[in-house]
């Protein structure tokens, strides 16, 4: 065998899915080696995507092998698909809106109480039995600035919790926050008043961050500043509905809560059970409003 030179440094293996990379980690399953943008969380140290995906190969479901996230929810490889997914919902609304001819599939998805609608001789709106404008107007927008900001609070505060609750656990959190501050709006509002944008969602991603911040122990000094500055802007500037800021933002930190806090041995009866409860508030919530309006 022959001896080493003298400086030379020992060849470090390269990933198996980039060959340019070196790297000094391997899956704990299949003994591969990965890059860090390959490793996967387990219980016990990394797994390669191609394992996660497959299962651990001891005849269980491969679901039933997975590492977990945080939250209990299974880790994937691809951490932002269901981000990457809502956010091209919202481009796909946004521009959809811009081509109409008129103003017909805007006034048809806004968030609106209970409104007389000339057009249509008859009463339009929420109490009108529209249920569905309390989630079709989260993923409205009309003005570039409005998604942009939007979409960019979308883009950097999702793959986080998206990676930390898991895709399920975080697609519900997102529609949770928007169905609450559409709940919210409806509730304070004046019953005539539009409103339309993922604001509520976005500030539930708020909350949720906040709450996770907190869980991971990290310093919450950045998430509460940015989270004071757009509370700011709400009372602020003219025309924004403050209300489904609140209502997403409360909502958001209180299912957060108890998805990353919920005990292990109760998880699931504790988050299901809080996602159910905060559904039923909103419920009621708008039951009776619909019943004040139409007994006005």
């Amino acid at each position: 065998m022959e001896d080493q030179q003298d400086g030379a440094r020992p060849a470090m293996p390269r990933c198996y899915r980039h060959p340019d990379r070196e790297t000094g980690i391997s899956c704990a399953r299949c003994d591969r080696p990965i890059c860090p943008e390959c490793m996967i969380p387990a219980s016990v140290g990394y797994q390669c995507p191609e394992c996660v995906r497959g299962g651990s190969g001891t005849g269980r479901a491969a679901g039933d092998a997975r590492p977990r996230t945080l939250a209990g929810g299974t880790v994937a490889a691809d951490q932002r698909l269901v981000t990457k997914v809502l956010l091209g919902i919202n481009v796909v609304v946004f521009f959809a809106v811009l081509a109409a001819d008129d103003r017909s599939l805007l006034g048809a998805l806004t968030m609106l109480g209970y409104a007389y609608d000339p057009a249509a001789a008859d009463w339009v709106g929420v109490a009108d039995g529209e249920w569905h404008r309390m989630l079709t107007s989260a993923f409205l927008h009309q003005e570039i600035w409005h998604i942009g900001f939007n979409m960019l609070a979308l883009w950097w505060l999702g793959p986080q919790l998206e990676a930390a609750l898991g895709r399920w656990r975080f697609l519900a959190l997102y529609l949770l926050s928007a169905l609450g501050g559409s709940a919210l709006t409806y509730l304070l509002a004046a019953q005539n008043q539009e409103s339309l944008g993922a604001s509520g969602a976005i500030y539930g991603l708020f909350g949720a961050t906040a709450v996770l911040v907190r869980r991971m122990r990290y310093d919450m000094r950045p998430i509460l500043v940015l989270l004071v500055i757009n509370l700011f802007i709400t009372f602020r500037l003219p025309n924004i509905a403050w209300e489904a800021h609140i209502g997403g933002l409360v909502v958001g930190a209180v299912i957060a809560y108890a998805m990353v806090y919920a005990p292990r041995a109760r998880r699931a009866l504790v988050q299901y059970g809080t996602m159910a409860a905060v559904l039923l508030v909103i419920a009621v919530v708008c039951v009776a409003r619909t019943v004040e309006l139409l007994g006005r």
